[in-house]
């Protein structure tokens, strides 16, 4: 279900009952991370996350990791962020 470079791949998903009564499939949060801030990024108009993951950890998938280190689930929640606050790369 999950590519294997996913932090989801390893996780059991679990079954939660609906408003309809039916049974859906969750998978659960991972862990955040154990992650060292490289520094804050000053952005600019129509920069993405996926940009900057891509810029600094050479990885577009990466762009969670962008926005765990700013304390939010959701990137779309950095949207209007100026100051943005960006992982050190790991090996």
């Amino acid at each position: 279900m999950f590519d294997e470079q996913s932090r989801y791949r390893a996780l059991t998903p679990y079954l939660v009952t609906d408003r309809r009564g039916r049974a859906v499939p969750v998978v659960p949060v991972p862990p955040a991370p154990e992650q060292e801030e490289l520094g804050i990024h000053l952005r600019r108009e129509g920069q993405r996350l996926d940009h900057l993951a891509h810029e600094y950890l050479k990885d577009a998938a990466g762009f969670w990791r962008i926005a765990d280190m700013n304390d939010v689930m959701l990137p779309d929640a950095l949207a209007e962020a100026r100051e943005i606050r960006i992982p050190r790369k790991t090996t």
